[in-house]
Order: structure tokens, then sequence, then C-alpha cells
């Protein structure tokens, strides 16, 4: 028995580490390695991916606030660490773990 994708391929990647093996047609699975998941595996890995992505959410709005890499140093360079650990702070208070 087959099972929808349903645009699950980034979640199944994501659950599976992108492992080789599985064959879809037209959306549909038909090789796993392990055997074809069933649609309560898929929904149990979209609530824990899901999970996974509002649990990491913080990380890439950081990434877009932080200053360059090149920035930063120049921040500790001139400034010292206290000073550069200021600016960081900002932007990890903004956006906490």
């Amino acid at each position: 028995m087959a099972t929808q994708l349903d645009n699950m391929g980034d979640i199944i990647g994501w659950k599976h580490n992108h492992q080789s093996g599985m064959v879809t047609r037209d959306g549909i699975i038909t090789e796993f390695p392990g055997g074809i998941p069933s649609d309560e595996d898929i929904a149990t890995w979209k609530k824990e991916y899901d999970a996974h992505v509002a649990a990491n959410a913080y990380v890439g709005k950081r990434k877009d606030e932080y200053p360059s890499i090149e920035d930063q140093l120049d921040k500790i360079y001139h400034d010292g660490i206290d000073e550069w650990k200021k600016v960081i702070k900002v932007v990890k208070d903004k956006y906490p773990k």
C-alpha cells in the first residue's frame, strides 16, 4: 500500500536524515527503507517536525539580525568583548530560545 506524501518530503527527509532508498511516483511513496510508512507514522512525524521548526524558529531570526562576522570582529577589536556582548544580547533577548 502506497502512502500519499502530501508535501511531506521535508518532514520525512528531516526525520530520516535524507537517507536514500525512498522512491515516489506522482506524490505517492512507493518504496521506503524498512517498509512504507503508515499515515499514522507520517502524522506523528509531522507533529514532531512542526515542534522542531517552532522550537528553532529563533535561529533564523537571530541570524538575520546579527551584525556580519566582520562587523562583530571589528566591534571586539575596537570596543572589547563586553561591548560586543551588549550588541549580541539585544538580538538574543529579542529572539529567545
